[in-house]
Order: C-alpha cells, then structure tokens, then sequence
C-alpha cells in the first residue's frame, strides 16, 4: 500500500497498466525540517499519459457507464466506511502520513478527517445525487420528461481534476462527484498534498477490483504546457483548483472541444448579531467562531478572514474579539499550529504590524494577542472593507451597527464571495441571506460550520453533479414516429 517504513519514502499516484520501472520518479521534500517526509511522484511522458487516457476510457465504457448509480454509492460507502475504521491500515496511513506532509496538527487532521468522510457516506451520498437530478435514475437510463420525449445524463468519458493542495483530502469532492456520474478520471494531485488522493485510489481498487484501470493518479509539475497541453486534449471536462493566474493559464491551453471548470481563490467571513451575544450565548458565539479560524489555520477558501459584529447585545464588539482571543488560545494548546514558511511568517508580521500602526492612530483599534502567540485578533471600531488576511489564525473583527451595514463593505469582492458563517435570529435570516446572496455570496451556514459544507452544497454557487454531464434527448416526434415502424402498423 505505502513504501514508508525504514525508507521514510512514500511513493505517490495511481497509474494502471504501467509498472513502476517504466516510469521516472521526482522527489518531493515535505513536512517539517525536523519531521521530513519524501515522496516520490510519477513524471509521465506524453505518450504516456495519452495510453493512460485511453485505457482509463475504456475500462469506464465498460465498468462504470453499466452500472447502476445504487451500485457505485455502495461501493464509495465501502470504502469511505473503512476509511472511518481507526483500524484500518489505509485509515492509519492517512493519520500517519498527512500530518507529516501537511504540518497540520495531527488530532486536527483525526477530526477532520471524521467531519469530512461521514458527508460521504451512502446516505449522504443518495441526497448528493438527488440534489441535482431530481429523478436520479437520469443517469442510468432513458427517463419519460413531462412534456415528451425522453432523456438521460451522460458523465464524460474521461474528466480530468487540478487538484490543490491547501486542505488535506480536499481532491474527495470531485473524485466522488466524478464517480457519481460514471467518468472515467485522470486526477493530477498537488505537490503539497499527494497523500489522500493516492490512497483512496489504491483503497477503491481493493474494495472493486473490477474498477482497477477507471481511473490513474498522476503528478506533473504546475505550468507544464506541453503536459497540460497533452492531458487536456485527452478531456471531456477539466474541473480545475487554484489561483487565478493557473487556472488562466490552464484556460489558454484549453482545446476548445473541452468543457473547462475552474475554481479559484474564495474569500469568506463571518457575522455575528447581536441577538447571538447575550450572557449566556456570547461564550458559545465566540467558541464556535474560533473553530472556524483554528480548523486547517484557514488554509480553505470556506475559512473567515474576518467577522462583522453588532453593536447593541449584551456583549459588545470588543468583548466578543477578546473572547474569541481567549478561545483561539486555548484552541492553540489543544491543536497547535503548523510550522510557518519564512514567507508566511513575513505576511503575518507585516499584516499584525500594520494593525498595530494602526491602534496608535485610532485609539479604538486594538491587537489582541501578543506576537509570541501562535494567533492574532484584530479589533476595529470602524467599518472596514472586507480584505483578505494573512492566514494562518489571523483574524479581523470589525464592529457595525447594522449587518446590513456589511453589505457594501464586502460588494467590492463579488467575484471572490463565497462562505459566511452566520449566528442571527430566524427573523433576520432570510432577509440577510438575500442580502449576501445578491451582493455574491454562495453559502451560509452557522458559525462553527464553515469549514464542514453539508452533502451536495453548491460549490462557488454551481452544481457538482449536474456541471459535468450532458443530457441527451429523445424528441416527442421521434417517440411518435417510431409508431409508424412497429409490426403492428399497417
């Protein structure tokens, strides 16, 4: 399964039909400088990634589009089961291998790993499906439409997925998604996470051997023109993740006959009412806020950069940051932040001194947290733009009168929109939710559930499943015409 015992080597990808000796191997240094991992990760050749293409097409001809999508939930749900089974060789291989090559804290990772699996289990799966195909039967075979006629959904041959790598096990949506609707897949893992994608390979090839050459894990290295060139021409659909300037690139070497899925840079917050901070629900508020910024040190794009609190509760603005201060302390004992690279740790000292330049000039401006702490709340009495931060547990809380005070304080970063976690009273609900929605925002969830999106959200406000097929129709007048053909016509 892995290679990482005496060696401390773990060699990445999934590539059916080529041995080991047929293929050149790049090292890779992850993790921590006192706690290595290397990994090796399989260059292909362009001649070689076209016969992977091609076998990977067939072998889902004839192992996927046949099978029922009943059929191929259970088979996930198989597999995601043994995943959450702490016993479980591939289970423990995750644990051991993404802390070390995430720098993640490794309980973190524990309980994310559980959080994220169980939205893929079979139940969850049958509402992932019927999420978008009312009728899920669509993709199994011909269904009778009400106004005539007939149709079907059809996954594509083969569909490629850029996966990044910011969040450990983050290529699970769109591999599942791509299984859902029958594709054969070709996914490209990320140089800073290889683990999870590699892993859940080998694992579904063990549960159903008879998927064994549906899909490859590959690796080439990011901007590769000639190699990106090459896969996509093999494509269907590429369903791609990461900053604007690669997936632009990837665009420009798009063949035209492909259909093209990015997903880019997000940027989300949160807001906090004041109906959320009485005495007795502020504690909660905060606790639940600093989840959303400790989990994965906002390496997602669903994690906040910022929180608008109300002005009027019991707890004022400024007591909510505090706490929240005091509970991202207490989080950093429990799960301790990873190792920052000297560029990150440049982006945070150069954001909290900013801030700080900032509490001399206004004197309601305030850093809570002293710069030795793994952690940074900024306090601002006036409204300020939604910006994105540094990362890594570095958080803003801005106070306002009114949450809809906020709403020209983010239209600005419409395009970049995309989670707010929101503690409000169900009076105000759905008034703030249209708010948001029309100023760009796709998801709203509650504080302390940013990071865990429910079974079948929409991601960036698109479909998961119904963005990667094609429907083919059957026509009324081809239904009637094929009456004047039967046997019994005269």
């Amino acid at each position: 399964m892995t290679s990482t015992s005496k060696t401390d080597v773990f060699r990445a990808g999934y590539l059916p039909g080529l041995g080991d000796d047929e293929v050149h191997w790049k090292r890779l240094q992850l993790g921590a400088p006192n706690d290595p991992l290397t990994v090796e990760v399989p260059e292909l050749s362009t001649d070689q990634i076209k016969t992977l293409a091609s076998r990977v097409r067939l072998a889902s001809q004839a192992h996927l589009k046949s099978w029922p999508v009943s059929d191929i939930v259970r088979t996930i749900d198989t597999a995601i089961a043994r995943l959450l089974n702490a016993q479980d060789p591939y289970r423990q291989a995750l644990e051991r291998l993404l802390p070390r090559a995430t720098g993640f804290d490794a309980t973190m990772v524990q309980l994310g790993l559980n959080s994220y699996l169980q939205t893929f289990r079979a139940l969850q799966l049958q509402r992932f499906v019927t999420e978008d195909f009312a009728n899920p039967k669509l993709l199994d075979e011909f269904q009778a439409r009400p106004k005539g006629g007939w149709s079907k959904a059809i996954g594509p041959d083969l569909l490629v997925h850029v996966w990044a790598g910011n969040v450990p096990a983050l290529p699970l949506w769109s591999f599942v998604s791509g299984l859902l609707v029958k594709a054969g897949a070709i996914g490209k893992i990320s140089s800073s996470e290889p683990i999870f994608a590699s892993l859940f390979a080998r694992l579904l090839v063990e549960v159903e051997p008879r998927w064994a050459d549906c899909f490859a894990v590959v690796w080439w290295q990011g901007g590769d023109k000639d190699v990106e060139r090459c896969v996509f021409a093999e494509a269907d659909v590429v369903l791609a993740y990461g900053g604007s300037t690669a997936l632009r690139g990837m665009q420009d070497r798009m063949p035209v006959t492909a259909r093209f899925l990015p997903h880019g840079h997000k940027l989300s917050f949160g807001m906090v009412s004041n109906t959320a901070l009485s005495v007795l629900r502020g504690q909660a508020t905060a606790h639940a806020a600093a989840l959303d910024v400790a989990r994965y040190d906002q390496q997602g794009c669903y994690s906040p950069h910022e929180f608008y609190v109300q002005r009027g509760g019991q707890m004022q603005p400024l007591e909510f940051a505090q706490h929240l201060a005091s509970e991202l302390a207490a989080l950093a004992t429990k799960f301790t932040r990873r190792t920052l690279t000297l560029e990150e740790a440049a982006s945070v000292g150069g954001w909290r001194e900013h801030h700080e330049f900032e509490s001399l000039r206004q004197a309601r401006h305030r850093v809570l947290g002293d710069a030795s702490q793994a952690f940074a709340v900024v306090y601002a009495d006036t409204p300020q733009p939604l910006q994105p931060g540094p990362l890594n547990r570095c958080v803003l809380v801005v106070a306002v009168d009114s949450l809809q005070d906020v709403i020209p304080l983010i239209e600005p970063q419409r395009a970049y929109l995309q989670t707010v976690g929101l503690a409000a009273a169900p009076e105000e609900l759905l008034a703030l939710g249209d708010a948001l929605g029309q100023a760009g925002v796709t998801r709203i969830c509650a504080l302390g559930a940013m990071t865990s999106p429910e079974a079948g959200w929409h991601h960036d406000g698109r479909f998961s499943l119904l963005d990667l097929v094609r429907m083919v129709d059957i026509d009324q007048s081809a239904e009637l015409a094929a009456e004047r053909f039967t046997g019994y016509e005269l």
